[in-house]
């Protein structure tokens, strides 16, 4: 096998232009599936929520949800779509061994929604994603591969199928593809997709969480020389963080790069990202359109919402998160690029919650930005999955404004709430953490200080008060940062008589 010479990705994207898509779909919140009555909780027992229709066995017909229409068409809206006055579902036919009835119900030529944008901010600089359609289609089972070393089909003993998931209502929303980003390229795709979660937060109709799978993302790269035709595109499946869509498309922009510094040509297919190495591996070779032989789902009626239905819907939306951010900004006080900042790490909603629990919004933003920010980051997983609750915030930023704890001994109880040790006031007193101001219990560690750095003392007693810093820090190191350091300077200063 011939090893290919990786180019870094400055040199990548200084000899080729990037052009991205991304293919988005997101499980509705819906109570019941697509096509039938079965439920959609997450997390139940395999195969206990089917049911003949998502079965497939013969003779079940489909009926279609209609909230699930009525959340499409909601999401179309807030993604500045036009709503189809008559459109209609279709089969696409592929095989699948967690497709029960062996093609999937979507929509082919005729979607839902179609012709949208979304604006996204990267570096200061607004850029326009356009959007080609938004659709309607039913979700795959769950397969499960075991025995092996790598949980794919490759090596693996034994698959197991779960068809919970299969019916469930999907919608696939599919971006235009999106040239002249240069190195910017993978931050623009990570802002798409962030800006699309919280706007589809936003309207309640799913809870779009990636861990769990109800967001997940394709991702589309392609390079090509400048002036040339756009270069033929690999999809990299079902990415599930906002950093590793971030990653995938850096990783693509390197490897098709080598490929064709070598002279290899690059072969449209379906590849996997691997969240350990950060590159992608081959899938599947890519089908077309054609491949699927779709044709009018013969099972169900058209879709035709009604025009004054789409206005009504249209006049509920809720305030779109981009405006959002604006008016948070102005009430936290902070600068465009500190907004940026917080958006970028998925934090607006977990400030805005911890601020409505009772913290200001300068100690919302330090604890979710700062400590927490740095254990999500170095764990690799999302902010609202560190460990914390809003709550649970707001009720250690309140110990810290009390006096009952400071920075130091907050961020240890900040540890053991993470830990699952409990709310801070627990761990507070589960770990004895708080802070001591009693004056009483402190007068002897700070004549301990004076009699062990005499000539600090007589710096201090000569007027020179500045040098009290070094007598409270040694107070602080024998009480294990417990002591109040405002009280301990006073006490230093009374007992030198400086004060």
């Amino acid at each position: 096998m011939t090893t290919i010479a990786l180019p870094s990705y400055e040199d990548a994207t200084s000899r080729y232009e990037t052009v991205i898509g991304l293919e988005t779909h997101v499980e509705l919140g819906t109570q019941t599936k697509m096509f039938c009555g079965c439920k959609t909780e997450f997390g139940a027992e395999p195969n206990t929520q089917v049911c003949p229709v998502c079965l497939a066995l013969p003779g079940a017909l489909p009926a279609m949800n209609g909230a699930a229409i009525e959340a499409t068409i909601r999401i179309g809206l807030a993604l500045n779509c036009s709503i189809a006055e008559w459109c209609r579902m279709a089969r696409k036919n592929y095989f699948y061994p967690d497709m029960p009835k062996n093609f999937q119900t979507s929509q082919y030529d005729e979607p839902l929604c179609v012709d949208g944008y979304v604006d996204v901010v990267v570096d200061g600089k607004e850029y326009r994603i356009g959007i080609e359609r938004v659709h309607i289609e039913e979700d795959t089972g769950k397969t499960l591969h075991v025995g092996g070393a790598t949980g794919r089909i490759h090596g693996a003993t034994e698959s197991l199928v779960d068809y919970n998931r299969a019916g469930i209502p999907l919608v696939e929303i599919v971006t235009k593809p999106v040239p002249g980003l240069g190195a910017l390229a993978p931050e623009v795709a990570k802002a798409y997709v962030a800006e699309l979660r919280d706007i589809i937060r936003s309207l309640g109709v799913s809870d779009v969480r990636m861990e769990q799978g109800s967001l997940r993302c394709d991702v589309n790269t392609s390079l090509n020389l400048p002036g040339e035709e756009w270069g033929t595109r690999t999809e990299t499946k079902n990415v599930n963080s906002l950093r590793s869509v971030e990653r995938a498309v850096r990783s693509e922009v390197i490897r098709q790069a080598g490929l064709l510094d070598g002279g290899t040509r690059i072969f449209q297919e379906t590849r996997h990202f691997q969240e350990t190495t950060g590159d992608t591996r081959p899938g599947r070779s890519k089908e077309t359109a054609t491949d699927y032989r779709y044709f009018p789902e013969p099972d169900l009626v058209p879709i035709a919402p009604d025009p004054a239905w789409v206005a009504q819907l249209k006049a509920g939306l809720p305030e779109r998160p981009s405006a959002k951010r604006a008016r948070l900004r102005e009430d936290w006080g902070i600068s465009e690029l500190d907004m940026q900042s917080v958006a970028n790490a998925g934090a607006v909603d977990l400030i805005e919650e911890t601020i409505a629990a009772g913290a200001s919004p300068a100690g919302a933003r330090k604890w979710w930005m700062g400590e927490l920010a740095r254990r999500a980051n170095e764990q690799d997983i999302e902010l609202s999955a560190v460990g914390a609750t809003p709550a649970q915030v707001a009720e250690l930023q309140k110990l810290v404004d009390e006096g009952k704890l400071n920075d130091k001994l907050a961020r240890t109880v900040l540890e053991g709430v993470v830990a699952g040790e409990g709310d801070p006031a627990e761990v507070m007193a589960a770990r004895g953490l708080g802070v001591v101001n009693d004056t009483g219990a402190l007068t002897a560690a700070v004549d301990e200080a004076i009699a062990a750095n005499p000539d600090i003392a007589a710096k201090i007693r000569d007027g020179k008060v500045a040098a009290a810093g070094a007598l409270v820090g040694a107070v602080m190191k024998t009480t294990r940062g417990q002591a109040d350091a405002k009280t301990v300077r006073e006490l230093i200063l009374t007992r030198l008589g400086a004060s």
